[in-house]
């Protein structure tokens, strides 16, 4: 079983029921338990300005799932939610990215993991941090202190009774 970290992020439609569905698929996911999910953020979005704000949430999973296997898992649960590809970085109903998938360094065309930025968003840290304060990329460098290169993007939590913490 391997520890990982996932992603999740939305901002079309009824963003927290999107976001809630995915955390459910995961829980059935074969050989995948969720073992951690962050409070929900909203963000505004990161490229193009002409969109709705995001929600964001990290959820840990325990999985016994491959990463490759993983990601095409995610991409599927995405396709299921509507998600259409319109624009780099552009308005979605959902997003599922593998930010980390235990100590392992992955370059692959279509899977980067660690996730080649989530040093330098603020809706990937924060959520990441509040349920794994401690942790490090594979190299050992600690992600805690990133915070302090983000705090000029906007984000805050964002309370909703049909989110919950519990996993």
């Amino acid at each position: 079983m391997t520890d990982a970290f996932i992603g999740l992020g939305s901002n079309l439609g009824d963003s927290v029921t999107l976001l809630n569905e995915a955390r459910a698929a995961l829980t059935s996911l074969p050989q995948t338990r969720v073992t951690g999910v962050s409070p929900l953020y909203r963000s505004a979005p990161v490229g193009p300005q002409d969109q709705p704000d995001f929600f964001n949430a990290v959820v840990r999973i325990d999985t016994g799932l491959d990463a490759a296997s993983l990601l095409v898992a995610l991409q599927l649960i995405e396709q299921q939610a509507g998600r259409v590809r319109l624009r780099h970085w552009g308005e979605r109903t959902l997003d599922l990215d593998i930010l980390l998938y235990g100590n392992e360094r992955i370059d692959l065309p279509n899977l980067q993991v660690p996730h080649p930025r989530l040093h330098q968003r603020a809706f990937v840290l924060k959520p990441l941090l509040d349920i794994a304060a401690e942790i490090a990329l594979p190299d050992g460098t600690a992600l805690a202190p990133y915070c302090a290169t983000v705090e000029d993007q906007p984000i805050c939590q964002y309370s909703d009774d049909r989110w919950s913490l519990i996993p």
